[in-house]
């Protein structure tokens, strides 16, 4: 193993300080105030954001929406300029709207279809957000390299809201893919008598069982939800592997969306028997083990804390076999205290022939490619691009057709 580098090391200081100070006083607070919200919270005001922009600011386009009225669950939208590329003429933002500055699709059914890969940022369950400077970097970063719409997930945190609200938000975005696409194919053209062509219903607005629902332009006009990808970045790739097993079970359910593929980014995984490098980095960068320990503490409910608990080790039984998960990506780095149980859920999905490969990087540490200072590094940059190499063999296929 290698030795990071000092940039890393310092940063990694900085932010284990940081972290471990916020889980502290988390842990301190009263349970009354840390719960006194139904509604929860979804980032952290210490946390620097960055604004949407709904035109197209260095290649990519973003926007924030809520899907849940019942809850903080939101949405960061990032649309990628190449959707452009089938109107030239509409290569700009439509900005003569004055309610509106920002990209409309034009109207017209020949418009570019992009994959979907739905992002759950980092942050121990207790910080982090879809819309910190950081993660709206990294996901620029993802919707330019892949080519596709990337859906950022602003799921609620902890310990306001714990297990299983974080993870029951990732399948609640899952489930309002499947009902946006189907919206889409409401209004969908039909022929009649093989001849003339009408629209049986308007997309536009629709009511369900919580009232009055809209399609999202955005992915009515470019999202290709048969071509659908999970990306988690430390606990959130907890919550990819969690939803992961929900599309296995509810795959009937969820038509058309279909979930092809999944990359875990140096998952948050965890465990009562200690691995190697749980003992060897028990003290070290970024993560210690004192601080893991705390942060399931907060997660979890007090009557459920057990750092063997479904969602922290993967080791343990699981309702869905491993034969039957998708093409999953793992990445870890190797001065990461959680790195050993990757490795090893990345090799029992091998041994049951699932396309599992495992990229392990040097002189690296947890977050290594997410974190704000590091994103600017060339492991970092080589990271995101690894990651385009891989999940484009799984986007790209449609039928016997090539879509790039």
């Amino acid at each position: 193993m290698g030795v990071p580098s000092i940039v890393v090391k310092l940063y990694s200081m900085f932010y284990k300080y940081s972290l471990k100070n916020k889980l502290q006083n988390l842990a301190l607070a009263p349970e009354s105030s840390a719960s006194c919200s139904p509604f929860g919270v979804t980032s952290r005001l210490d946390e620097a954001v960055a604004p949407a922009n709904p035109s197209f600011t260095d290649g990519v386009a973003t926007k924030d929406i809520h899907i849940d009225p019942f809850s903080a669950l939101s949405l960061r939208i990032f649309l990628p300029d190449t959707v452009l590329a089938s109107s030239p003429t509409d290569a700009r933002s439509i900005s003569d709207r004055a309610s509106y500055g920002g990209y409309t699709p034009p109207a017209g059914k020949n418009q570019r279809k992009l994959p979907v890969v739905i992002q759950f940022h980092g942050g121990a369950f207790v910080s982090g957000s879809n819309d910190t400077v950081a993660n709206d970097t990294f996901c620029r970063r993802i919707a330019k390299l892949c080519d596709v719409v990337v859906i950022a997930v602003g799921y609620r945190l902890a310990p306001e809201h714990r297990y299983p609200a974080a993870f029951e938000d990732g399948v609640k975005v899952l489930d309002w893919l499947v009902k946006q696409a189907n919206l889409v194919n409401l209004g969908k053209f039909r022929s009649v008598d093989g001849g003339e062509t009408r629209r049986t219903v308007s997309p536009k607005r629709i009511f369900d069982s919580f009232g009055l629902s809209s399609v999202e332009p955005w992915l009515a006009a470019h999202g290709d939800p048969t071509r659908c990808v999970l990306l988690g970045v430390s606990c959130g790739a907890n919550i990819a592997d969690y939803v992961a097993q929900k599309a296995v079970e509810g795959s009937r359910f969820l038509d058309p969306v279909k979930v092809v593929a999944q990359a875990l980014l140096y998952p948050f995984f965890f465990g009562s028997v200690p691995t190697k490098s749980e003992v060897k980095f028990a003290n070290s960068y970024l993560y210690d083990k004192s601080m893991c320990q705390l942060a399931w503490k907060l997660f979890l409910p007090p009557e459920e804390f057990n750092v063997d608990h479904p969602a922290a080790n993967p080791l343990v039984p699981r309702k869905v076999p491993l034969k039957c998960m998708p093409p999953t990506l793992t990445i870890v780095a190797d001065n990461d205290i959680m790195r050993d149980r990757a490795i090893a859920f990345s090799e029992g999905l091998r041994k049951v022939n699932v396309d599992a490969p495992l990229l392990d990087y040097k002189n690296a540490a947890h977050e290594f490619a997410t974190l704000d200072l590091l994103l600017q590094t060339p492991q970092a940059k080589a990271c995101a691009e690894d990651i385009a190499i891989w999940v484009k063999k799984y986007i790209s296929l449609r039928g016997n057709e090539l879509s790039y």
